[in-house]
């Protein structure tokens, strides 16, 4: 048998796996409380300025 073939048995059990459908999980949504902050950083001029001065 070469590499990556495989058997009817095999053909059999992947698509038996396959078509199992796990619901045990728990699907209720988190919800989540809080603040979210974030910066967005230099103007695109200040970046540009900056990439100029790490190149030389």
């Amino acid at each position: 048998m070469s590499m990556g073939a495989y058997d009817e048995d095999e053909h059999e059990r992947r698509e038996q796996k396959a078509s199992n459908v796990d619901a045990s999980f728990d699907d209720e949504r988190t919800n989540y409380e809080g603040e979210l902050e974030y910066d967005s950083g230099d103007s695109a001029e200040a970046l540009i300025d900056q990439f100029k001065q790490m190149k030389s």
